[in-house]
């Protein structure tokens, strides 16, 4: 295997993200870097293996600390990437994945450890809004918001290393693997 590498896996909401970095991490070289929230924990999610449940002032004295790579507010919580939890990853031998937005894959850019930006496309804009009103989650103006949000992200795509169409969440995930090696 290639030197580890922190490998940021970014693109619009719907383009499919999760799924990829799922077959990613099916592979023994990859391992997801647990993100941290202020947001309570749902069903049967763990500290520490989904996320790391953290309180409003436990959050700000680890960005006080500067130990997370970025943080973002989302929906009213905070989300963050913790630097050690990547670290500890690499220096295992491992690819750390973090799944973030286009925002936080600039902060993370902008950081100190090796990393590699990959930015996944959806193979149209069509299929992009198919899969957003699949997912039965969102009405259509929370749709149209995240289209629009979706084209300024995708005007965005060049500032990746590596870009991919997932037009099939196996094939889009290989193609990540090999661009590693």
């Amino acid at each position: 295997m290639t030197k580890p590498r922190l490998v940021v896996v970014s693109g619009p909401s719907g383009v499919g993200k999760t799924t990829v970095c799922a077959h990613l991490l099916a592979r023994p070289e990859f391992e997801r870097v647990v993100t941290a929230t202020t947001r309570g924990p749902r069903g049967r999610e763990k500290h520490g293996r989904d996320y790391y449940f953290l309180s409003n002032e436990e959050f700000q004295e680890w960005v006080d600390e500067d130990r997370f790579l970025e943080w973002a507010f989302v929906f009213a919580n905070r989300y963050g990437s913790p630097r050690d939890h990547a670290r500890n990853i690499l220096d295992a031998g491992r690819h750390a994945v973090l799944n973030i937005d286009v925002q936080g894959a600039a902060s993370v850019r902008a950081g100190t450890l090796p990393c590699t930006t990959v930015f996944l496309l959806p193979p149209s804009e069509a299929e992009l809004e198919r899969r957003l009103r699949a997912r039965g989650t969102d009405g259509s103006a929370e749709i149209e918001r995240r289209l629009e949000t979706a084209r300024a992200e995708l005007a965005r795509q060049d500032e990746f290393e590596i870009k991919v169409v997932n037009d099939d969440a196996r094939r889009a995930a290989g193609e990540i693997a090999a661009a590693l090696r």
